[in-house]
């Protein structure tokens, strides 16, 4: 149940989120990509714009290199990437987006997995999928199955990205301020 400071925050988040989506692979194209294709669709079905979408090369330089030019697109606010977040030595997404991370934001990783336990078992083991902020992005970084990608946007990103967009917005003088007002943090 969300307590009155939840429930006020998320009236005052953003409900038109402007995306980018960004597919991992060697072998995907914009025709046969289904998650980075179904990321967009569901972005698209929330009321959101994808100002940009891109099939990049899934090595550290090429995902290190998207990730710096998206940040610093002024009229972003999230961006959501699909592939590389398993445990094989090809998959490298985490370690290319962990480093440019501002902040990170582990529950993802923790109620991803517990989302992904009720339909693939144990087997979510095998995702290393997170998000972070990146500047003043929110990144969520996703296994590159159609049905995890639709898991997470149902879930997780559509219902609280403009939650968090909000407070990734927020400049350090902002929530300096808000400590130091009376019942902040409550």
């Amino acid at each position: 149940m969300a307590t009155d400071s939840v429930t006020q925050h998320r009236q005052a988040s953003p409900t038109k989120l402007r995306c980018a989506v960004m597919t991992l692979s060697t072998t995907r194209t914009k025709e046969n990509d289904t998650g980075g294709g179904g990321i967009r669709e569901e972005l698209l079905a929330a009321g959101h714009s994808v100002l940009w979408y891109e099939i990049v090369k899934d090595d550290v330089p090429a995902i290190t290199a998207a990730l710096t030019q998206l940040r610093t697109m002024n009229d972003l606010d999230i961006i959501v990437c699909t592939g590389g977040t398993g445990i094989s030595p090809y998959d490298v997404t985490i370690e290319a987006a962990r480093p440019l991370f501002d902040k990170e934001i582990p529950a993802f990783s923790v109620m991803f997995a517990m989302l992904s336990r009720e339909q693939v078992g144990m087997a979510c083991l095998l995702s290393r999928a997170t998000a972070g902020v990146l500047g003043n992005k929110v990144v969520f970084c996703l296994p590159g199955s159609p049905k995890a990608c639709k898991l997470a946007m149902e879930k997780i990103i559509v219902p609280e990205a403009g939650h968090l967009v909000k407070h990734a917005r927020e400049r350090k003088t902002d929530s300096a301020a808000a400590c130091h007002r009376p019942g902040a943090g409550q």
